[in-house]
């Protein structure tokens, strides 16, 4: 049997580890798309639930009610915005929209708004970690 010439093993040599590499980062890869999406999902879902705990807290302040369901709903159009995952993504964007379609100009209002966001806020975080 006659040995390799040292070139054909190093050029081997070289080609395996580019192919461990490769393969190593792909993984890598996959591993920190996984994180985003996990940390993607905890934002929108605390996202909701900041947005039904000032709300609730704001019964008597319907301009700072108005304010507190819009920053929620831009805060989820933020991580729709940013999502890789296209369920996470549409059901940010479907929960945006329901915020952004309550409107509070007085005290009635903001009673209605205050009663819808705590009957729909757990149906709202349940479609955004399903989505996850």
């Amino acid at each position: 049997m006659r040995a390799l010439p040292r070139r054909t093993v190093s050029l081997a040599a070289s080609a395996l580890a580019a192919a461990l590499l490769t393969t190593g980062c792909s993984e890598i890869q996959q591993v920190s798309e996984g994180v985003d999406r996990a940390q993607q999902c905890i934002q929108a879902a605390g996202i909701v639930t900041d947005t039904m705990a000032k709300v609730t807290g704001l019964l008597n302040d319907p301009a700072g009610m108005e304010k507190a369901l819009n920053d929620g709903a831009a805060k989820l159009g933020d991580v729709a915005d940013k999502a890789a995952n296209t369920s996470l993504k549409e059901a940010a964007d479907g929960v945006a929209g329901s915020l952004e379609a309550i409107n509070v100009q007085n005290a009635n209002d903001a009673v209605d708004a205050a009663q819808k966001v705590a009957a729909d806020g757990v149906k709202w975080a349940e479609q955004l970690t399903n989505a996850c």
